[in-house]
């Protein structure tokens, strides 16, 4: 075990707004080999999960079960949860993470990143830049190739842009952004958690009521986190914009999901009847998106005192980009990522995991737990926003290499087998530890969509 003077690990700390003395009670166990990259990609998983840890035992010592319990983080673990996607197997099936279109090309005078993955994503990038989608993935990715080389990155960054696809020009390191803004809002509110009567085996998040309004991997990482640690997580989603199964398979764990139309009143009335009694509410969407339902932090915070709200975003909460759509491979692209990770004949690079999503989501499940702390003691809610860009200039501009310890690094025995409505799942195991945290989810994943929109 190594004790933390990590210099990423007091930074998110301190991002969070957590009190410095608690940084002694957490440690590493090393790995070598684990998250191999350029950029300290090792140095960023370790702290956001050894954070979340830390924040988890905090809010359980704080609900009166003791002195704040010893964080002990593995990296062997952080490594194999970074990559949660890939350690997935569907009754023996491996998932397909990247389709054929997503990826780097090449630009007339430099690089571009796609992302296709999903169809109405491949059929706007294709349609933009007047593209046949024939249904061959090869001659379309051929033709794409051909069609790619005759523009400017720039070019085709705004066009597709203009046409609802995803394209970014690749480009060196910019400005620096915030890893993580708070806001206290409105009065003090009677949301306080219970203390002194949790059972022989308490859970921090014990009787928290998570309304789960994100997608795709960082807010759900966050979720499932929060699941683990005790807390009901109801995840809703419109009918119409449905998620990909091997997806929600990998970040359904210890939460149940539901389909709410937000426009239709019958709908609405059911979602407003659960945010009377919810405590945390998180927002995956773009900026500003889901104000037209009465959604927007401060909105909320006035009807309701003591919520705490939480927002993702791709692209941080002020400039030009600010609404735009993004992706973790996206984001590495546009913020200098890619050139950090280049080779040497100047291909563009990435990073061995998609750490600005998982890293953001263990971020964000580690201010969620650190304003429900802080809630006990003041009552007043909070607005929490974080972005998959603050958490690549983290990355890039501030966070230090560490000494590397410890054995090889395996992913076997941070792996486990359960049984779900999606077939017999191969997963990798949750990373946060803390002396008492539980070893895995206590639910396996629903199928999207099929619960009711009710809190157990």
């Amino acid at each position: 075990m190594t004790h933390t003077d990590d210099r990423a690990t007091a930074q998110a700390w301190a991002a969070l707004g957590g009190p410095a003395g608690l940084l002694e009670r957490v440690s590493y166990e090393g790995a070598s080999g684990v998250l191999p990259a350029r950029l300290p990609v090792r140095e960023l998983a370790r702290a956001t999960v050894g954070v979340c840890s830390l924040a988890a035992a905090e809010l359980l010592a704080v609900r009166g079960t003791g002195p704040v319990p010893a964080v002990r983080v593995h990296e062997g673990a952080v490594a194999t949860a970074f990559v949660s996607e890939r350690h997935l197997r569907v009754d023996g099936r491996t998932p397909v993470s990247f389709a054929p279109l997503s990826g780097f090309w090449r630009a007339a005078d430099g690089w571009v990143r796609t992302h296709a993955n999903y169809p109405h994503h491949r059929a706007r990038l294709l349609d933009a830049l007047g593209i046949p989608d024939t249904g061959d993935d090869r001659a379309s990715a051929e033709l794409l190739s051909d069609e790619l080389a005759t523009r400017s990155a720039q070019s085709v960054q705004e066009t597709v842009y203009a046409a609802g696809g995803l394209a970014v020009a690749v480009t060196p390191p910019g400005a620096t952004i915030p890893l993580v803004e708070t806001r206290l809002v409105g009065q003090r509110g009677s949301r306080a958690l219970p203390t002194g009567s949790l059972p022989a085996s308490p859970l921090p998040a014990s009787g928290v009521r998570v309304l789960d309004l994100t997608r795709v991997i960082a807010g759900p990482v966050a979720t499932r986190t929060l699941g683990l640690l005790g807390a009901d997580v109801l995840r809703v989603d419109p009918p119409w914009l449905p998620e990909d199964a091997d997806s929600h398979a990998d970040t359904g764990f210890g939460k149940r999901s539901t389909l709410l139309d937000l426009s239709a009143p019958g709908d609405r009335g059911v979602f407003e009847d659960l945010l009377d009694s919810a405590d945390v509410v998180l927002m995956g969407y773009r900026p500003g998106a889901l104000d037209r339902y009465g959604l927007a932090p401060d909105a909320l915070l006035e009807r309701r005192p003591g919520l705490i709200v939480g927002q993702l975003c791709a692209w941080g909460w002020s400039g030009p980009w600010a609404s735009r759509r993004g992706f973790d491979s996206l984001v590495q692209a546009g913020s200098g990522i890619a050139v950090a990770e280049a080779s040497a004949d100047g291909t563009p690079g990435a990073l061995p995991a998609q750490a600005l999503d998982h890293g953001t989501g263990y971020l964000l499940a580690a201010a969620v737990l650190r304003a429900l702390t802080d809630r006990q003691a003041t009552g007043v809610g909070r607005c929490l926003r974080l972005s998959l860009a603050g958490t690549a200039s983290w990355l890039l501009h501030d966070i230090l290499p560490a000494p590397i310890e410890g054995e090889a690094y395996a992913p076997r025995p941070w792996r486990a087998r359960c049984v779900s409505p999606y077939g017999v799942l191969d997963h990798a195991l949750p990373p946060v530890r803390y002396d008492g945290a539980p070893r895995n989810w206590d639910r396996p994943p629903t199928e999207w969509g099929s619960d009711r929109p009710v809190w157990t």
